[in-house]
C-alpha cells in the first residue's frame, strides 16, 4: 500500500473499527485472567494444594503470554494480526475447556497457565500492534481504549465466574467461559492490514520471480519485426535460459549430493543460527540504550510486585477474618475497574504535549508502590476497597507502556522492543504470586510479603524516573554531534537515546 493511502488511513476510519473488535479481543481473552481471584480460593479447596503451588496457575496465565511476546511478536510481524487472533482464539478455548476436566494442580497449570497464558499472549501481541499501525496522533488515546477490554473483562468476569460457580460448579463455569471465547475468531475479521506481512511478501516475490521467465525456444518472431533485432533477442534469450538451466541443474545436482552427504542439514542449521545470532544481536543492541533497559527492569520489578494483589486479594480479606466469603462485587472487580478508567486517563494524559510520558509512566510505579506498602496496615474491608482502587487506577500505565516504548525506540522498531520488554514483564509476573504464596505458607501472613512487592515497585518507579532525566544526556551531548539539542521535551529525550 502506497503512504499517501497509509498517512489517510491513520486516526480515523476504519481505525475505529480496529480498536473496537481489539477492545472486544482483550475483554474475551484476558476476562477470566484478571479475574483469578475468585477462582484462587475454589481451586484452594478443590485440590487441597499450598498457596505457593496453586499460586503457579494465577502467575502463568500472564506471565507465559508476556515472557512468550518475542516468539508472538514475530508471528505477527510474519502471518498478520487477522490469522494470530484466529489461532488464539483455539487457543484460549482450548485452555478454558481443557481446565475444566483438570484432575490436579499440575494439569491446571499446563492447561490454564501455559495454553491460555500464550493464546492471551498472542491475542495482546495482535491488537496492540495492529493499533498502532493505524494510529499516531491519537495512538494513546486508541491504546487507552483497546487496552480497557482487559479491565472491563477483569470486572465482568469476576462477577460472572462467581455466579457461574454458585449455578453450575467450577467445571461448568470453565465450560462456558471457553465457549465465550470462541467469538475471537469472528473478532478477528475487520482486522485489516495496512501492509502485508512478512510471510505474504515472500510469497509474493517468489511469485513474481516465477513469472519473470526467458524466452522458450518454441517462441517464433512475428514477421513484421526486424529480423536482426529478433534474432538477436532471442540468442540471448536462449543463452539466459541455458545459464538458468544450467544454473539450476548444477543447484540441483549439488543439493542432491549434499542431501545424501548429509551437509544440507548443516546447512540449514548454519542458517538458522545466523538467524538466532542476528536476533540476539538486535537484541543487544536495543538493551544498549540507558532509558530501554532501565524500563526492562522497571517493567520486571513492577509486574513482580504489583500482580499478587490482583491474585491474593479475595483471600487475603478472607484470611484477616473481614469477609466470611467472595462479595458480590469482589476486590478483583473494583481493581479492573479502576484499572479501566485509569487507562482511559492516563492514555489522554499522555497525548498531551505538555506531560512528559516518561515521567508520568515512572510516577504512576512509584504511587503503585506507595499504595502496595499501606495494605498491610489497613485493618478494614474498606480500607481494602480503597487500596484496591488506588493500585488498580495506577496500574492503567499498561495503555501507555507501548506509548512509552515507541517513544524511546521509535515507531518502526516497536514491534522487537516491546517483545523484548513483555519478556521482562512476563518473569516478573510469573514469580511474583509464587513469592507471595510462599511468604505465606512461611509466615502464615500476608504482611512480609507485600511488604516485599511494595519496595520491589518503588524501587522501580524511582530508578526509571533517574535514568529518564536529561541531565544523563549532557556529557554525550558535549562529545558528540547534536542531532537534536535541548533537554526537557520527551521526544527529544528519546530521540537523544
Amino acid at each position: 500500500m502506497s503512504s499517501n493511502i497509509s498517512k489517510k488511513t491513520l486516526d480515523g476510519g476504519w481505525g475505529w473499527v480496529i480498536v473496537m473488535v481489539s477492545f472486544m479481543g482483550q475483554l474475551l481473552a484476558y476476562g477470566s485472567p484478571l479475574s483469578v481471584g475468585v477462582l484462587y480460593p475454589e481451586w484452594l479447596r478443590a485440590f487441597k494444594e499450598g498457596k505457593g503451588l496453586t499460586a503457579w496457575v494465577g502467575s502463568l496465565v500472564s506471565g507465559v503470554g508476556l515472557i512468550a511476546s518475542p516468539i508472538c511478536s514475530a508471528c505477527v510481524m510474519n502471518f498478520g494480526a487477522r490469522p494470530v487472533t484466529i489461532f488464539s482464539g483455539v487457543m484460549v478455548a482450548g485452555g478454558f475447556m481443557l481446565s475444566a476436566f483438570a484432575p490436579n494442580v499440575q494439569f491446571l497449570i499446563f492447561s490454564y497457565g501455559i495454553v491460555l497464558g500464550l493464546g492471551c499472549g498472542l491475542v495482546y501481541a495482535a491488537t496492540v500492534t495492529i493499533t498502532c499501525q493505524y494510529f499516531d496522533k491519537r495512538r494513546g488515546l486508541a491504546l487507552g481504549i483497546v487496552t480497557t477490554g482487559t479491565s472491563v473483562g477483569g470486572f465482568l468476569y469476576a462477577t460472572a465466574q462467581n455466579e457461574l460457580i454458585e449455578m453450575y460448579g467450577l467445571d461448568g463455569c470453565l465450560l462456558i467461559i471457553g465457549a465465550l471465547s470462541l467469538n475471537l475468531i469472528a473478532c478477528a475479521g475487520p482486522m485489516r492490514p495496512l501492509h502485508l506481512p512478512g510471510f505474504y511478501l515472500k510469497q509474493k516475490a517468489a511469485l513474481e520471480q516465477t513469472e519473470e521467465q526467458p524466452f522458450s525456444q518454441s517462441e517464433k518472431p512475428l514477421a513484421t519485426e526486424d529480423p536482426v533485432k529478433t534474432t538477436v533477442a532471442t540468442e540471448k534469450g536462449l543463452i539466459v535460459k541455458d545459464l538458468l538451466i544450467t544454473a539450476d541443474t548444477k543447484d540441483s545436482l549439488a543439493y542432491n549430493s549434499s542431501f545424501f552427504g548429509g551437509s544440507a542439514l548443516v546447512q540449514s542449521i548454519k542458517n538458522k543460527q545466523q538467524a538466532y545470532t542476528s536476533y540476539m544481536y538486535t537484541t543487544s543492541q536495543f538493551l544498549k540504550d540507558r532509558i530501554f533497559l532501565s524500563l526492562c527492569v522497571t517493567l520486571f520489578l513492577y509486574s513482580l510486585g504489583a500482580f499478587p494483589p490482583v491474585l491474593f486479594m479475595e483471600d487475603l480479606a478472607q484470611s484477616e477474618g473481614f469477609i466470611v466469603d467472595i462479595r458480590i462485587i469482589p476486590l478483583v472487580s473494583i481493581v479492573a475497574i479502576t484499572t479501566g478508567m485509569g487507562k482511559l486517563v492516563l492514555g489522554m494524559m499522555a497525548d498531551l504535549k505538555a506531560i512528559n510520558s516518561l515521567y508520568l509512566y515512572a510516577f504512576t510505579v512509584a504511587a503503585t508502590g506507595l499504595a502496595l506498602l499501606i495494605i498491610p496496615i489497613s485493618n478494614s474491608y474498606t480500607g481494602l476497597q480503597i487500596l484496591s482502587g488506588v493500585v488498580g487506577f495506577f496500574s492503567g500505565n499498561w495503555s501507555i507502556t507501548p506509548y512509552v516504548t515507541t517513544k524511546i525506540v521509535g515507531i518502526e522498531k516497536l514491534t522487537e522492543a516491546y517483545g523484548i520488554l513483555m519478556f521482562f514483564g512476563g518473569f516478573g509476573i510469573m514469580l511474583g504470586p509464587p513469592l507471595v504464596g510462599w511468604f505465606y505458607d512461611w509466615t502464615q501472613s500476608y504482611d512480609l510479603a507485600f511488604y516485599f512487592s511494595g519496595g520491589c515497585v518503588l524501587v522501580g518507579g524511582f530508578s526509571f524516573f533517574i535514568s529518564s532525566m536529561p541531565c544523563w544526556n549532557k556529557h554525550k551531548q558535549e562529545n558528540s554531534i547534536p542531532v537534536i539539542q535541548g533537554s526537557g521535551d520527551c521526544k527529544r529525550v528519546a530521540s537523544v537515546a
